[in-house]
């Protein structure tokens, strides 16, 4: 039997050409839904302009001058006219024993952050969200929210004068009990507890609103239904509102290891000096030191290149994870 008289192919073609068609009028509808939503909502996106031409022109197109990164840039030849080294400046980081510590200190910062850091929003919105007294829990949110919109030169102010050697409450504090008074922000291995510490004083206040919010969106029958089954405050805590803000608190999670390599440079900064480098010197520092203070435009570039690629694969990594073992991830 030829090709031409079995009538399964010519059905088999039918099928083939229907399904197109198919597909065809599926894309029209949606382009037809896609215009029409446009008609509608076009207010909404006339808003949006200004936001992506911020995006285009503060964020996207300085991504143009990334190049130098590969280059022997000079300033006087600008970013096009310089000549390519290709990977010569990565070469020269890894083998640079300054930038070794600050890549090791940024991941030891960043991880203590993560471990003692990540859970204090998460526990104080939960204390907040079990107190009864309005009055009490607006005044404590108040109180705690306040550090975030202080300054980091002031917050660094007070950090230096409360572990001052001579007048600093955490001396004298020392003192009541015969103890000798310490320069904590000359000791290598006291500048990150008070680092992680002060970042946590800092943002966690701020950082328990996202929580908070996921907690008011928790259906009230939950509790009541606990209620009735006799269930204690502390029981509705984990069994109703913890797994009810699981999906927020993953997302925030994810968020966070992406940015595990962006330690707060304008604290570092303000808190360390050459006797602490050993411990606090961070690879925003090192770019800073390398770029504006040394003029090494195209090694700096590098190296904030190579901490933009590692923070992409983390958050990549984490967002992978989490899709596949809770289902919650940023896309």
């Amino acid at each position: 039997m030829t090709r031409e008289q079995d009538p399964t192919v010519g059905q088999t073609e039918t099928l083939v050409v229907e399904a197109r068609e198919a597909q065809r009028h599926r894309k029209v509808g949606q382009l037809e839904r896609v215009g029409d939503h446009l008609k509608r909502e076009w207010q909404l996106y006339v808003m949006l302009i200004p936001t992506i031409l911020w995006l285009l022109v503060f964020l996207y197109k300085p991504m143009y001058g990334l190049q130098i990164a590969f280059k022997d840039y000079s300033i006087f030849r600008g970013v096009a006219g310089s000549p390519w080294i290709g990977l010569e400046h990565f070469q020269t980081l890894f083998g640079n024993d300054q930038f070794i510590r600050a890549l090791k200190n940024t991941i030891i910062i960043s991880f203590y952050g993560l471990i003692f850091g990540f859970p204090m929003p998460i526990i104080l919105a939960l204390m907040f969200n079990e107190i009864l007294v309005q009055t009490f829990k607006k005044t404590a949110q108040t109180i705690v929210y306040l550090p975030h919109f202080v300054s980091s030169v002031i917050i660094a102010g007070i950090v230096i004068t409360a572990f001052s050697p001579s007048a600093g409450i955490v001396n004298t504090f020392l003192g009541w009990f015969g103890m000798e008074s310490i320069y904590f922000l000359t000791k290598p291995e006291w500048f990150r507890p008070i680092f992680v510490g002060t970042g946590i004083w800092q943002e966690a206040g701020f950082q328990s609103i996202v929580y908070l919010a996921a907690i008011a969106g928790v259906s009230p029958t939950l509790y009541e239904s606990a209620v009735v089954d006799g269930a204690s405050r502390w029981q509705m805590m984990w069994k109703i509102t913890v797994p009810s803000i699981l999906p927020t608190i993953i997302i925030m999670l994810i968020i966070r290891i992406g940015n595990m390599l962006e330690v707060s440079f304008e604290m570092i900064i303000l808190l360390y000096q050459p006797a602490t480098y050993s411990t606090a010197d961070v690879v925003n520092t090192f770019i800073y030191r390398q770029g504006i203070q040394g003029g090494q435009y195209d090694l700096a570039a590098a190296a904030g290149l190579f901490n933009a690629v590692v923070a992409f694969v983390l958050v990549m990594t984490a967002n992978t994870i989490s899709k596949r073992y809770s289902r919650t991830s940023l896309w």
